[in-house]
């Protein structure tokens, strides 16, 4: 989700953000070390608040709450496209009540560095990141990952290739694994108004036109085993575009089924009376989806 997209845009949600959505997390938990940075594989052993990492040169700004049994696996939260961990406060305040949570800023997100000058981030770029950050905030711990929209995307991108440390996965109306192909399909090119801005903006910055230069890849969705893995749905989110709605909404409900593939143990539900921010419009079931599979894969792993 994106905030440099038009307005029309920013409505769908397909790619952009809500406006006045983001938190600031800072002043929920308080900086930690005035924000110092952290080299060492430890950093997000036990400190609670934010604070910036180094990985592979950059700085990246990470959170961390709550101080759960270690059986327990620490919970990731990976938020949309154009929003920093901000976004997500309320859920990571809500489960670090029974778990150990953190978060980060993406290169070009909140007070991460930017990407380098010029080069387009792929979803392996991404990953490579992820991976880092994880072996300083969870270490040899287990992992579960919860996204949202593009965090979604990249969570449901990365688990099958690492589960070995993946434990389960929770997808918060991820950008669905076609969008360039799908919204070719639904929206013609010959479309003008409302609908030509939304199908635009989607495209181009599934191109990498967007703070992260982050290319929104179609590909095919693979395989994470019976991983635990819940998906939630918006309900209604197209109402801007009357004339498309209706296809827009079956378009992203098609690519919702898409990533049941992932797993022989994945539930897709509608969060009813949702937008595109379940997180947001329902931080009930957000909370009882991250929670169900945490519980889910702690009780596997014994």
């Amino acid at each position: 989700m994106f905030r440099t997209l038009a307005k029309a845009t920013a409505v769908i949600a397909v790619v952009c953000t809500v406006a006045g959505a983001g938190l600031v997390l800072h002043e929920e938990y308080g900086d930690d070390d005035s924000g110092a940075k952290d080299t060492g594989a430890s950093a997000g052993a036990s400190f609670t608040g934010t604070k910036k990492i180094r990985v592979d040169g950059h700085t990246v700004n990470v959170s961390c709450s709550g101080r759960s049994d270690a059986d327990r696996p620490l919970v990731l939260l990976l938020p949309g496209g154009g929003e920093g961990l901000d976004n997500m406060a309320p859920l990571q305040k809500a489960l670090s009540t029974s778990d150990r949570v953190c978060s980060y800023d993406r290169l070009g997100e909140g007070r991460s560095d930017k990407p380098a000058p010029g080069a387009l981030q792929t979803v392996d770029d991404a990953g490579v990141l992820l991976t880092k950050v994880l072996d300083h905030l969870a270490g040899d711990r287990p992992v579960i990952l919860a996204g949202h929209s593009l965090g979604g995307y990249l969570a449901a991108r990365y688990t099958p290739d690492h589960t070995d440390r993946v434990k389960g996965l929770v997808l918060l109306d991820a950008t669905v694994p076609h969008l360039t192909r799908d919204m070719n399909r639904t929206v013609p090119a010959d479309v003008t108004g409302p609908a030509a801005q939304l199908r635009d903006g989607a495209i181009a910055a599934n191109e990498g036109q967007n703070p992260e230069r982050f290319v929104i890849a179609d590909g095919p969705v693979h395989s994470a085993g019976d991983l635990p893995v819940e998906i939630l749905k918006h309900e209604s989110q197209y109402a801007e575009v009357p004339e498309y709605g209706p296809a827009l909404e079956k378009m992203w409900a098609k690519g919702q089924q898409e990533w049941q593939q992932l797993s022989t143990d994945a539930e897709l539900t509608t969060a009813k009376g949702s937008g595109h921010y379940i997180h947001t419009d329902r931080p009930d079931l957000a909370l009882k989806a991250v929670q169900n599979v945490t519980t889910r894969a702690t009780k596997a792993a014994h």
